[in-house]
């Protein structure tokens, strides 16, 4: 029997107008402390995104999801979260913001593999 492992996930949204509280799912931070786990996948739809909100600069999101991404690397390129262990990353990625770029609240789950897990729920959630 495979064994299974205990992790969290948020689902990356993009807010355009916080006080609307509308958004659009973006992306995924997953992160299993037993593993040492931690990684981000997303995707900016640029249509959906100018539909909902044509003023707003879909370049500046999309390097603001990339930093998000390159913390959950542990990639120390400018950024002093990045240089915080995985769960501290993860407790700061997925801090309750009223910002543009926000995530879900935590959720649990169980897997035996967490890269397939980080796949299905970007593609049910994302995609």
């Amino acid at each position: 029997m495979q064994e299974l492992h205990l992790f969290e996930y948020a689902i990356i949204r993009v807010v355009p107008r916080v006080e609307r509280e509308e958004f659009i799912n973006v992306g995924v931070i997953l992160f299993c402390k037993k593993k040492r786990y931690l990684k981000s996948r997303h995707f900016l739809n640029g249509q959906k995104l100018e539909a909902m909100a044509p003023a707003l600069d879909a370049a500046e999101v999309g390097a603001y999801l990339q930093a998000l991404e390159q913390i959950c690397e542990g990639k120390k390129g400018g950024s002093l979260i990045a240089t915080l262990d995985a769960p501290s990353r993860f407790r700061w990625l997925t801090a309750t913001r009223s910002t543009v770029v926000q995530t879900s609240k935590v959720h649990p789950g169980f897997c035996s593999d967490l890269d397939a897990a980080l796949d299905k729920l970007f593609r049910e959630m994302v995609l």
